[in-house]
């Protein structure tokens, strides 16, 4: 089983900056791929941004230039930078890790989600 435990959410006026990290832990032998997916009101939960075990990155085109993730693999840790925050950005934000057990097939984990509020 693994757990992934998100940080950094809050309330924010317009143009501000948050960091979201998400530390993931538990029986991982490999992970793939860490992101973000967000879900605001009355949405469906689209993806942020992800980051693969080589560094290649994708970015949604409503956050390009503006987030940037990063991973630290040693520590099975993913973070978002968020920059110029607008106040469509509000939503809850869920970490996301295609992880792979010991011995056992890969398969996708979430965290519980952290909330961001921007306000304007």
């Amino acid at each position: 089983q693994v757990s992934l435990v998100e940080s950094g959410g809050g309330l924010v006026q317009a143009g501000g900056s948050l960091r979201l990290s998400c530390a993931a832990s538990g029986s991982i032998f490999r992970i793939n791929v860490m992101g973000w997916y967000r879900q605001a009101p009355g949405k469906q939960r689209e993806l942020v941004a992800d980051i693969i075990s080589g560094g290649t990155t994708t970015y949604a085109d409503s956050v390009k230039g503006r987030f940037t993730i990063s991973r630290d693999t040693a520590k099975n840790t993913v973070y978002l930078q968020m920059s110029s925050l607008k106040p469509e950005d509000t939503a809850v934000y869920y970490c996301y890790a295609d992880v792979r057990p010991p011995y056992r097939a890969s398969y996708g984990a979430w965290g519980q989600g952290t909330l961001v509020t921007v306000s304007s």
